[in-house]
């Protein structure tokens, strides 16, 4: 039995099977299996060059009447293939245990250097409104929350006064995801960056409980309103325009984790050891899922590459986690 591959993964695809068979495998359901994975990226991925995230979960959705044997059948197609390909040093993402059969899109994580802009717009005045200027201010705050303590959307947004001690430098996250407690420690210099913040806000707005507060200092400030900020300081960067996929205030915990996963492996710390520590600082259930926000983006592979060339024991294997 043969095809004719007509993906850009072409190559790859006859490369995995021709190694397959000269390997004693018949090989038969893998070839019809590719075959069809051929057939897939020229009708959803046609630019694609390799197996990314989005790609494999994509490929991974539930169809009418499909067992689970042949969903597992066809996903381990796409992993050969994927191995296959990061054998021959092509960056490419190896759907282990991949079992999402539903699609989840993948999101731009910021770097460094873009929030570092998007904080520096935010300096701006772009309104003589004062509660619109002073909900700008609270943003920027939370966005910094976001980026160096790795907080939920929400965590940051209902976070009381009282549960933010300056003397110790611990926000207490109280009923957050799973109706979990957990402790969250501020950098070193953030926590002059809070303290100048609240002594602001018990000045202007003494009797509000809320860290950030709404346009009604009763409540808190809404979640449209962070993302709608959000939008709109990061309309104003430099790159925002060259981007396809547009982030959101979220992506900013996602890029702590990949901030702190680079850094420790550019400076050998093992990544094994420091990730159960990482994973209960996040409020996750497992490093699995911590894992996961790794594999979002493209310039971990990067660091992979050059502090262990067999990703799979930096990486081992992802599933994805709603937050």
């Amino acid at each position: 039995m043969s095809y004719i591959y007509e993906s850009k993964l072409a190559s790859y695809i006859e490369g995995l099977i021709q190694q397959k068979q000269s390997s004693g495998f018949k090989y038969h359901t893998g070839e019809l299996h590719l075959k069809r994975i051929d057939t897939f990226l020229v009708e959803e991925f046609p630019d694609a060059d390799t197996i990314t995230y989005e790609v494999a979960a994509k490929w991974s959705e539930a169809r009418n009447g499909e067992s689970e044997g042949y969903h597992n059948s066809r996903m381990s197609s796409m992993k050969a293939l994927s191995t296959y390909m990061l054998s021959l040093g092509i960056d490419a993402f190896v759907p282990n245990s991949f079992n999402c059969k539903s699609y989840r899109p993948i999101l731009y994580i910021p770097t460094k250097e873009e929030v570092t802009a998007l904080l520096k717009e935010m300096n701006l005045p772009t309104s003589h409104n004062t509660i619109q200027k002073r909900l700008t201010q609270e943003c920027k705050i939370l966005f910094l929350l976001y980026f160096c303590c790795g907080l939920r959307l929400s965590e940051g947004r209902l976070l009381k006064k009282q549960n933010v001690n300056l003397e110790t430098g611990v926000i207490t996250i109280l009923d957050s995801k799973g109706q979990k407690d957990r402790l969250v420690y501020l950098p070193p210099d953030g926590v002059d960056v809070i303290s100048d913040y609240m002594s602001k806000m018990n000045e202007d707005l003494p009797q509000t409980p809320w860290m950030f507060p709404g346009n009604n200092p009763e409540k808190p400030i809404s979640c449209s309103g962070v993302e709608a900020t959000f939008n709109r300081y990061w309309d104003r960067i430099s790159n925002s325009e060259n981007l396809k996929k547009h982030p959101t205030p979220h992506c900013l915990r996602h890029a702590f984790v990949v901030e702190r996963l680079n850094e420790w492996m550019l400076n050998g710390i093992d990544t094994n050891k420091m990730l159960p520590y990482l994973s209960r600082y996040l409020g996750h259930t497992s490093p699995d899922e911590t894992y996961y926000y790794y594999h979002l983006v493209d310039k971990a592979f990067d660091v992979i590459r050059k502090k262990d060339v067999t990703s799979d024991n930096v990486i081992p294997e992802v599933l994805p986690y709603e937050e």
